[in-house]
């Protein structure tokens, strides 16, 4: 059995989670971890599940998008074994009017103080553009690691609040 990441993205339509699902059962490939969204229409699924090889899998997926309104794509990854998370889980959100640069910015003050960003999402609603994301910060840095996002915040015009994640939330 191979572990294998899988993107599939296109025109949102009723039944796509349940294609892919029923597809990968029956090659009794084991779904490990997922994520899937619509995006103004637009269907996105990442998932690793534990299956058969690559190939059988794309193969099998690929009736899916023969109408071409699907992109279906796996490839094989290395486990990444039962490693525990460096740092601390905090939250980040950001909210204001929309403009360039916003994640860009707030992520890089994130990766310059070391933390990793774990899960991330946005969203535009009319003028105003919201940034939420789960992000392990190093051990102790998260109070100088709030002054460098406010100050950054401040720079783009946008609010910002740091704190740390419920663990029964998540």
């Amino acid at each position: 059995m191979s572990e294998l990441a899988i993107t599939v993205i296109g025109r949102d339509r009723p039944g796509i989670v349940a294609d892919v699902a029923e597809v990968l059962a029956g090659l009794g490939a084991n779904l490990t971890d997922s994520t899937m969204t619509r995006l103004r229409g637009h269907f996105a699924m990442t998932l690793i599940c534990v299956g058969p090889a690559a190939a059988e899998v794309e193969a099998a997926l690929t009736p899916l998008a023969a109408d071409g309104q699907l992109l279906a794509t796996v490839r094989a990854v290395t486990p990444d074994g039962t490693a525990t998370p460096a740092g601390e889980p905090y939250v980040l959100a950001v909210h204001g009017a929309d403009r360039m640069g916003i994640v860009a910015a707030m992520t890089r003050v994130i990766a310059e103080a070391g933390g990793n960003v774990t899960d991330l999402s946005t969203r535009l609603a009319g003028t105003l553009y919201v940034v939420v994301a789960e992000v392990d910060l190093p051990t102790g840095r998260a109070d100088e690691l709030a002054g460098r996002l406010a100050r950054t915040a401040a720079d783009l015009g946008v609010g910002v609040s740091l704190r740390p994640a419920d663990p029964d939330l998540l």
